[in-house]
């Protein structure tokens, strides 16, 4: 089955939240810390994922323009929409909500792994990635929810669809991308993904409030450029 890698990681985010559940009652102060370690662990995530840059200044304008269109489209507001709405419809009263299923979907879908792995259930049936990253997302769901609550449960909704949804896209359209052009991609949007992702580690640890959904755009927009610039320059 080509989603059996997608749905192995939605399952997987589940049953660490479900786990993170248990473990809500700590105090605050370890779940401050916990909280803070979390950022810190998706900020060294991020400054690895970022340092495979091959050119900034494409990075900067892709983010830049995918701000535009992210702020233009309201995509933050959206997401926040939802959660209120998931918040309202299933958890009234947790004032935490919005915050942990915008932050966990954040978390769960930028990234190469994702991506990568979703492509590779596409093309080849191999879930060998999206399986490893089940069992990541499960651990990170499981502090996650300690900290920011039952809307990380939730997230798994968002990711299913995403991860699907490019695992049936590359089943049909892969075998019109040359793989070199594939592999500059795969590199570049590992880059963008980075700096969101550096975003989102500040964010989780209170130090920002930075509008991360809004940026989303910028990966159409560096996939859009790299294939120009591989093309035509």
């Amino acid at each position: 089955m080509v989603l059996v890698g997608s749905l192995a990681d939605s399952l997987g985010i589940v049953i660490g939240s479900l786990l993170g559940i248990l473990l809500r009652n700590i105090n605050e102060q370890t779940k401050d810390t916990v909280t803070k370690g979390i950022g810190l662990g998706v900020i060294i995530l991020a400054i690895q994922m970022g340092i495979q840059a091959t050119s900034f200044i494409i990075i900067v304008i892709s983010i830049c323009l995918g701000g535009l269109i992210g702020e233009w489209l309201k995509i933050e507001d959206a997401m926040g929409r939802f959660g209120l709405f998931l918040e309202n419809r299933f958890a009234r009263g947790n004032g935490n909500f919005s915050e942990g299923f915008v932050t966990a979907t954040l978390i769960f879908v930028i990234g190469s792994m994702g991506i990568i792995g979703a492509i590779e259930s596409g093309v080849s049936g191999n879930h060998q990635t999206l399986l490893t990253k089940a069992v990541m997302d499960a651990f990170m769901a499981s502090m996650l929810t300690a900290s920011l609550g039952v809307g990380v449960l939730f997230s798994a909704i968002p990711v299913l669809i995403y991860q699907g949804a490019i695992t049936l896209f590359a089943r049909f359209i892969i075998q019109y991308v040359p793989d070199a052009l594939l592999d500059i991609i795969m590199d570049q949007i590992s880059v963008i993904g980075g700096l969101m992702i550096l975003a989102i580690g500040l964010n989780v640890m209170k130090l920002t409030k930075i509008r991360v959904s809004n940026f989303l755009p910028g990966i159409l927009v560096l996939i859009a450029i790299l294939v120009v610039q591989y093309y035509y320059f």
